[in-house]
């Protein structure tokens, strides 16, 4: 296996806003005449199945989301969208290019830093390959800020914070809805910030490196974007579930990733073993667009605090500055809340035929109630006028037809009233 090249962030405040991460030497792709000095060299294809997928599982949510409909910008190197794991029809627009100048689009890749960023978000599926992507269905805005992440003496390239932020608001205005940054700097820059700033305004999940340049546990270095309102900030973990050694502290760690050597897609047809925050990022990302894709009524702020709520615990314990909410669960972030059971298959009414000799014997029956009814009053009538017959005709032979005479009323007696009197008032 080739050297795997370790890639880490100065941390001088002075410095401009630094790409960084790892990788491997690379394939050669075909970018535009002049654009790359120097593209990396081609890698072999690695079939074997990385660690972080298989920590993650992101397969165990793709039957509830995959991404589609999702655009994910990816502010990088570039994307080759030749490799065989990008190269499906609409994975890969044509996004655009803002180191050379030249109105070219971000749809290649000098480095390979972009492309495996992009592979870890969204790469397919192949056969005999054991690496793909976390959402495959997301697409991918490539928007190319840096042309090597590293320069001729190995030393980490400087980015111009306005070329950043131009092309962060070039990502929002193209329609991304999740976006992925795996660059930091211990520099506050207004381009940058204001940027930034824009993005979350417009409802769109920004996920954020948050660096590569912690020494010890000592100290918290400051890290943007992650640091920024609305961002969610990506911690980097080993295979053991352990923070690597220079994954930054901080409160702007939201949320842990695999990031150290952990496998991803290189320029043309190849693969490499990376490490950084960088590639934490990523991961977070690509789960960002499962949930915008299975959830599209939750806004930026939501999403992102489903993530960290879902999230499996880590070392650090719950909101620790080095493992935020802890480690990032595509499955839970998707269907928490989720109703799993499929629908149950009710079948369609269908009325019984109508039994007639059953409703003719009804209507049968129903008819001699009502005539038994009717019966039953009128013989009970006639023995009440019988039973007052035979008492009339008994007290009238009694009292030989006479008719009978009521009782004199008692007289009243008599009442002795004083005779009426007048009452004179004397005078004082």
């Amino acid at each position: 296996m080739a050297r795997v090249k370790r890639r880490r962030l100065v941390s001088t405040a002075a410095v401009a806003l630094l790409l960084f991460a790892a990788t491997s030497g690379v394939a050669h792709a075909a970018p535009p005449a002049g654009a790359c000095r120097d593209a990396e060299p081609a890698h072999a294809q690695i079939t074997a199945q990385p660690w972080a997928q298989q920590m993650l599982d992101p397969d165990a949510a793709w039957p509830y989301s995959r991404g589609g409909g999702v655009v994910v910008g990816v502010v990088d190197s570039g994307v080759d969208a030749d490799h065989p794991q990008l190269r499906r029809p609409g994975k890969v627009l044509t996004g655009r290019d803002f180191v050379a100048g030249q109105n070219l689009p971000g749809n290649f890749d000098c480095d390979s830093h972009g492309t495996a960023v992009a592979s870890i978000i969204a790469g397919d599926s192949l056969p005999g390959t054991g690496f793909h992507g976390m959402a495959p269905d997301a697409r991918i805005l490539p928007v190319r800020v840096t042309e090597r992440d590293l320069g001729e003496q190995g030393q980490t390239l400087r980015i111009s914070p306005q070329t950043i932020g131009d092309a962060i608001r070039y990502a929002v205005d193209q329609g991304a809805r999740v976006l992925n940054l795996s660059l930091a700097g211990t520099a506050d820059f207004p381009a940058i910030r204001d940027a930034v700033a824009y993005a979350v305004a417009r409802d769109v999940v920004v996920v954020a490196a948050a660096g590569n340049a912690q020494q010890d546990t000592s100290t918290e270095l400051p890290s943007y974007p992650a640091d920024y309102p609305g961002v969610l900030g990506v911690g980097e973990i080993d295979i053991d579930g352990a923070r690597a050694a220079n994954s930054q502290i901080g409160p702007y760690v939201g949320i842990v990733a695999p990031g150290d050597k952990v496998l991803a897609a290189t320029r043309v047809d190849g693969h490499a073993y990376v490490e950084g925050t960088s590639f934490a990022t990523p991961f977070v990302a690509g789960t960002a667009a499962l949930v915008r894709a299975a959830w599209p009524q939750l806004s930026a702020a939501e999403v992102i605090q489903r993530i960290m709520a879902t999230a499996s615990p880590a070392r650090g314990g719950q909101g620790s500055d080095s493992y935020g909410a802890g480690l990032v669960n595509p499955y839970r972030a998707v269907t928490d809340g989720m109703d799993l059971s499929p629908a149950a298959n009710v079948p369609n009414y269908q009325p019984a035929p109508v039994d007639q000799a059953a409703l003719d014997r009804a209507n049968w029956l129903d008819d001699v109630e009502n005539k038994a009814g009717w019966l039953t009053l009128a013989v009970l009538g006639a023995i009440v006028l019988a039973a007052l017959t035979v008492v009339v005709m008994r007290r009238g032979r009694r009292r030989g037809w006479e008719p009978g005479l009521a009782a004199s009323p008692a007289a009243e007696p008599a009442v002795n009233e004083p005779p009426e009197q007048v009452f004179l008032i004397k005078k004082s």
